[in-house]
């Protein structure tokens, strides 16, 4: 059975605290995994919350400041451990090849597993499945950040009604999708359009053209927020951003489910106050998640 849902297994910024570890989300969906910014204490949230390192597919690096990327070394080390028996592909920012080359063999271990390099330099498609196609684009942070927008093909959902209209059943709908046409009848006639999914991973930045592209038409919508408006100063010095403007790119961009993640140490239970400037900025109505540690968030279903 396909699975789409996220695993959060840290949502602290710069500083871990007792309730909050590092950075470190999964995205399974359907077969694959794709582990996001794995920071310090990634392996040991893993473990807590039932993610294994064989159902890591892809890793996705944003930037290499330490909470998004310290745990880089001992995932991989983990999936070599492991013998996990399918290829691992790395994408992250080719500017900071010189830091993944060192979180990759920060210590001697035996390497079992084929991990494929794919640093990204530029806006675009970094790797293409039957599945989706995951896209990165550039953010705007005091080092080069780039976040990630996943894209499922779209579909087509056959309508019963119209096929019955025309008498089409059985086999014949089969061979209608397949060859397009049958017996004068198209495809169009008798089926829609079924978009496909779209999820985006938008971390450490400010406003910029890049956080609304990835954000554009998305299931699901996970974004950093780690200041609360009042700190909006202090977002805008340090390249971040605040609930209320993680809210106002949900609502602009037609978001249904926005996932608020990285929260500043300065905050310990601020949850509420970060759902309701989230929603109050800009009218935003969707699904709002004020993640935490070891939680899992369905991907919304096909509207």
């Amino acid at each position: 059975m396909s699975v789409r849902e996220l695993v959060v297994l840290g949502t602290a910024s710069q500083v871990p605290t007792r309730h909050r570890n590092h950075n470190g989300y999964l995205l399974r969906w359907d077969g694959e995994g794709l582990l996001f910014d794995p920071g310090e204490g990634t392996q040991r949230q893993m473990l807590r919350a039932g993610v294994s390192a064989h159902d890591i597919n892809r890793i996705c690096v944003t930037h290499f400041h330490g909470d998004h990327s310290l745990g880089v070394a001992g995932v991989i080390q983990r999936i070599n451990l492991d013998q996990v028996p399918h290829p691992v592909s790395a994408h992250y920012p080719k500017s900071g090849q010189r830091f993944f080359d060192r979180l990759r063999y920060a210590t001697a271990y035996r390497e079992t597993v084929k991990l494929k390099e794919v640093p990204v330099s530029a806006d675009g498609v970094v790797a293409s499945t039957a599945g989706y196609t995951l896209y990165a684009h550039k953010l705007s942070h005091p080092v080069e950040s780039y976040g990630y927008r996943l894209v499922e093909p779209d579909g087509r959902r056959m309508l019963s009604e119209r096929l019955a209209a025309h008498g089409i059943k059985g086999p014949d709908v089969g061979r209608l999708q397949r060859d397009g046409m049958l017996d004068g009848v198209t495809l169009d006639e008798v089926s829609e359009v079924r978009r496909g999914q779209r999820f985006a991973f938008v971390m450490d930045t400010r406003l910029c053209d890049g956080v609304y592209t990835l954000a554009e038409g998305c299931d699901m919508l996970v974004i950093e927020s780690t200041f609360l408006d009042e700190d909006g100063q202090l977002a805008a010095e340090h390249g971040h951003l605040t609930a209320g403007q993680a809210g106002m790119v949900a609502q602009e961009a037609g978001v249904r489910h926005l996932v608020l993640t990285h929260f500043s140490q300065r905050y310990t239970d601020a949850a509420a106050e970060f759902e309701r400037q989230a929603r109050a900025a800009a009218g935003f109505d969707g699904e709002v998640t004020v993640a935490r540690d070891l939680s899992r968030i369905p991907v919304p279903k096909r509207s």
